[in-house]
């Protein structure tokens, strides 16, 4: 089963909280067991679960990766000046696979799911979610 969520995002480079969208998906398709996929489509963005109590880890994260990869001095910044935010896609990845426990997704108390934008803003981000059930 697989269904598509699509978002747009206002910053070049922000987290996007996409975990309600993910478990309404889990939640329609009535799998008791089994694993969620959730890939993001393109060389700029990713996936990342990570903590949402406030905005900060979410601040730390985009300030770390502007710290270690910066802006406009990498080869590729020469075609279209993104260089960065494929190297932060590539770093931080394209999926995250969560099991599905007695039909909900099995992530923590903390844990949340996020689209990782790092060439935007964008009026579209396709992200394919992707269900397994186990046998």
């Amino acid at each position: 089963m697989q269904k598509n969520i699509t978002i747009s995002t206002g910053k070049r480079e922000a987290l996007y909280d996409i975990t309600k969208d993910v478990m309404k998906v889990v939640k329609d398709v009535s799998i008791d067991t089994g694993v969620v996929n959730v890939y993001v489509q393109g060389a700029t963005a990713g996936i990342m679960i990570q903590e949402n109590w406030d905005q900060s880890v979410q601040n730390d994260v985009i300030n770390l990766l502007q710290k270690h990869i910066p802006k406009g001095i990498w080869e590729h910044d020469m075609q279209d000046g993104n260089a960065d935010a494929h190297l932060k896609a590539g770093l931080v990845g394209p999926s995250e696979s969560i099991p599905i426990i007695n039909g909900h997704i099995g992530l923590s108390t903390w844990q949340n799911i996020f689209l990782c934008e790092f060439d935007g803003p964008r009026t579209r981000r396709n992200i394919v979610v992707t269900l397994t059930k186990s046998a």
